[in-house]
This record gives structure tokens, sequence and C-alpha cells, in this order.
């Protein structure tokens, strides 16, 4: 079946071949489905698989997982032809045009998949002591385990850095929407992280998880800051990135209802029916019309215009902006993020998206563990996460409208200041927390859910101050780094061989972000309502 070109054909609606994704992602399910098996057959062990072998259905399921993601790929990504010289200018028109049903069709299907992204990374805290407790790991609870628990997320996390970088660039060469969906693929392919049996397998197979939810964000945020019009953008992004809030609370409750139960293998496995959702609503995410215009593709992002209200702009009423002229081939990297006047933002990017990941994964990360060292129980502790969580979420909405209202720069220095500042309250009070059930929960607020709006909000400006040819990059560099400095925390507990206090992880986290607020304040561009050309140029 040869792939249609054209505004109408199947290209210009996301596909190279749809029959052959459609197929591969077929095959990608039976080949989880093949997993399961072993988990249903371990019911009367708990759910146990510690100790068992690889059965022939999982190794079957592995090669129709391998054959599956190949296909899917080879039918999305646009098959390599002829470019239109014909060229017209979008920004304008994209910028001025009014919010329609599918703005926000757009809206909620990027909410979900940034939900069921975050969702995975935040598994690992409650998936940690499960697992300690099946293989024998040490852990606060077994410190005379022989082989640390920390593998486990240090392996998921240091794949979400690699996938942050990887999406970023295959962000801006192969299209938003082919490396969205893609990485859609992984989410529910990587939920066989619940069913492998040796803890070697599950270290193994979290790398691989890490790298397909490490690569949606960046390229959700780009999406969104190259399709929402400019008076809207930022604290639309702010609102979606937010949901990071809404992830961590329905993980929290699924871990405290489902894991005593099923065991903690049960967190991965829904990766499966929550990355099949994803891949059910993909027919409302476009390609980004900026993208488009970057490669030459002018009649594509044209259409993709005309359902986004956005009317065409002729040649002669307006130029195509300089970042929208095809670079020659190879010439954007990741070094352009450090030349010219990219470098300052860049510089202030970098020091809050590593205090943002010192936090969520040292602080926030080990704060499961560190309630029930302090005499919490797991559910007990589970149901403080998620309740600091959902007393927070309205935080959410305070930031959408900061960054709407009073601009990027001032959100950035407010939330990274107040989060900095919390989390010296927890370094001050020290274990004595524990005591006052009130007080933690209300202290867990900003470092839980405001967290995740300083990361929505980082994540939303990265995506903003760079040019197209370079945005996918410049979005996946704020996240890799937010994710390395979760791997340079738990880098430092292996070495440590012990999770740090709850006093530790704190103070990680605060020197950071309160070094970033200070950063912005100096050389942070401002991004309310202007266009993405005038900010990057």
């Amino acid at each position: 079946m040869p792939p249609t070109h054209g505004p109408h054909g199947v290209a210009a609606r996301g596909f190279r071949n749809p029959l052959v994704f459609w197929l591969g992602a077929a095959a990608c399910t039976a080949g989880v489905v093949l997993h399961l098996p072993m988990y249903v057959h371990a019911r009367d062990m708990g759910y146990r698989l510690a100790g068992m072998g690889t059965s022939p259905g999982m190794i079957a399921g592995m090669a129709l997982i391998v054959a599956g993601l190949a296909a899917s790929l080879y039918g999305l990504v646009p098959a390599p032809g002829p470019r239109p010289t014909r060229t017209v200018a979008p920004v304008r028109a994209l910028d001025d045009a009014p919010i329609r049903t599918q703005h926000v069709l757009l809206l909620i299907v990027m909410a979900v998949a940034v939900t069921i992204d975050v969702m995975k990374p935040t598994s690992l805290a409650f998936v940690a002591p499960g697992a300690a407790a099946e293989y024998g790991l040490r852990s606060p609870a077994n410190p005379g385990g022989h082989v640390s628990v920390v593998w486990l997320p240090f392996s998921g996390i240091t794949g979400t850095v690699l996938g942050s970088w990887l999406w970023g660039w295959l962000g801006d060469r192969i299209g938003r929407r082919a490396s969205i969906v893609f990485a859609g693929m992984l989410f529910v392919t990587t939920s066989i992280c619940g069913t492998m049996p040796s803890f070697a397998w599950n270290v193994a197979m979290c790398l691989i998880m890490g790298i397909g939810a490490g690569g949606m964000l960046p390229i959700t945020f780009t999406l969104l800051a190259e399709t929402i019009p400019a008076r809207h953008r930022g604290w639309l992004m702010v609102l979606v990135g937010g949901d990071v809030a809404g992830a961590y609370v329905i993980t929290s409750w699924l871990a405290a209802r489902l894991t005593p139960e099923y065991s903690w293998r049960i967190l991965w496995l829904i990766g499966l029916p929550t990355g099949l959702l994803f891949l059910a609503l993909i027919r409302w995410i476009p390609e980004s019309p900026r993208f488009l215009m970057a490669q030459g593709r002018g009649a594509e992002a044209e259409a993709v215009m005309a359902r986004y209200g956005a009317a065409v702009v002729p040649d002669e009423e307006a130029a195509v902006p300089a970042p929208f002229t095809p670079a020659p081939s190879g010439t954007p990297g990741f070094v352009t993020l450090l030349r010219g006047s990219h470098l300052k933002p860049t510089a202030a990017i970098t020091v809050l998206s590593v205090g943002v990941g010192l936090t969520t994964y040292g602080f926030q990360q080990w704060i499961p563990t560190n309630l029930a060292r302090l005499g919490f129980s797991a559910v007990n502790s589970a149901y403080v996460v998620r309740n600091a969580a959902l007393l927070g979420i309205p935080l959410t909405v305070l930031t959408a409208w900061l960054y709407g209202r009073f601009g990027s720069r001032v959100t950035l220095v407010t939330l990274s200041g107040l989060t900095g500042v919390t989390l010296l309250g927890f370094v001050l009070a020290g274990n004595s927390i524990a005591d006052h059930h009130l007080l933690l929960s209300l202290l867990l607020i900003v470092p839980l859910s405001g967290l995740s709006s300083v990361a929505a909000a980082v994540s939303g400006y990265a995506a903003e101050v760079y040019p197209t040819a370079v945005r996918s990059r410049g979005a996946g560099l704020a996240a890799g780094m937010t994710k390395a400095g979760g791997v340079l925390i738990l880098a430092a507990t292996l070495a440590a061989a012990t999770v740090p206090s709850i006093a530790a992880t704190a103070l990680f986290g605060a020197v950071p972000l309160l070094a970033a607020a200070l950063a912005f304040v100096w050389f942070g561009p401002e991004t309310k309502q202007r266009r993405l050309e005038e900010i990057s140029g």
C-alpha cells in the first residue's frame, strides 16, 4: 500500500502507512498479553515471580514486540519525497487564531498523555518497597541485603534522561506527532516490566521504560507551543504540564488500593490499558504547522492550519521568518542551544531543571520509604502522599494563572524560590516532622504538587525560547536535565549504600532551586504573549 501525500492524503493525517502502523500496534499488544499468564498463575503466591524462568510465551511475546515496534515506526515516519517550493507565512495567523474545539481536544489528549507518562517514573517510589521485599534487596527495611533496591529507580531515571534527549532529536527530525505516537507505543510495550521474573530483567526493562517515558513530555510541550495561539500558550501549557500532580494522585491511590492484593507489579502492568487508551486518542494529535513549514511541506501545513481556524497569509502579505528557512541537513544540533543569545536561557533552564530532578528523585522519590522509616505503614504513607498532592492541585491552577497574568519569568522565580524555601523547612525540622501530621501534609504540598508546577513551567518555557529547528531539542534538554538531577541523587544513594534522610534530600533540592530563582531574575527572557519567532530571534 503506497503512501499518499498531500494535505488530504495519508501523510497529512500523520501516517506513512496506517495499515502497517496498526498491525505493528496489534503485534505489540499481543506480545504484552503473552507475558501475562505467568503473572496470573502466580496469584496463589502473592504474584511473586522471583526465581522463575522465562516461559516460551514470554520469548515469543518479546519477538512480537520488537517486530511490532519496527512496523509501527515505519508506518509513522513520512516517506522522503521532493520538497514543495511554495511557501506560506503561518506564524501570525496561528498566533491570532481563536481557541477552537480542535485546540481543546488537543489539550485534553496531551493532558492524558502527560498523566500516563508521569505515572511511570512516579510509580518507582511505590514499586521500590515491594520489589525490595520480593527480591531481598538492600533497603531501609532490609539493610542486610546484598544488592541495593536503588538500582531499579536508577535504571528507570537514567532511561528518562536518554529518552528526553533522544526524543528531542527525533522530534526535530521525524516530526512532533510521529515522536509522540511512537512514545505511546512504548507506553504499551514497557508494561511487561511487571512480569519480569528476575531483578536483572526488571532493571533492564526499567531502562527501556524510562527511554519511552522520558520522550513524551518535551515533544508534548513543543507541539503545544507551536500550535496554541500566543495569548493563551503559556498558561495552557503550564495547566497541562501541571497534571503531573494529578498523575501523582492517581499513582498513590492505585498503590494504596491495588498493591496490597495484586503486588507492586500491577503498577507496571496498568501501562497496557493506559497506553492503549492513549493510542485510541491519537487522531486528535496534529503535526505542528511550524515544523511542517520548516521542512518545506507548506501544503500539509495549510491543511493543519485550516483545522485550527488559521487562515493562510499569502506570500505578498508576510514574509516567511528566518527560523522557518530550512537549514542544511544536520546543521542544527544540541550545541546550538549553547551559542549566542541561547546560552543564558539554557544556563538558567539547566540549573532549575537539575534542581527539579534532585527534588523529584531525591526528596519525592524516597518520601514513601522515609515515611516508613519514621513509623508510617506502606498504605498510610501512600495516603499521606496522595492527600498532599490533592491539596496542591489548586496550586497548579494558580501557577497557570500566574504564568498567563504576570509572565514566565515572574512565575519561575516565584515557584522555584517558594519550593526552595519550603524544602529548607524540612531541613530545619528533620525527623521530628513525623510527630506533626498536619504540618507534614501542609509542607508536602509544595514539594509534591508545587514541584510539578515548577517542572511544567520550565518545560513550557524551554519550548518557547528556542527556534523551530531546535525547539524539540531545547525542550528535550530541559526534560533531560530534570532527570539528570535524578540520576545524580540516585547515584549518590548507591554510593552511600543507604537511602538519604528526609532532611538530606530536601537540602539537595533547595540549593539549586534557589540558585535558579536568582538566575531567572538576572537573564531569563520574558515570553508572555510573544510570538515564538520574536522570542527566539
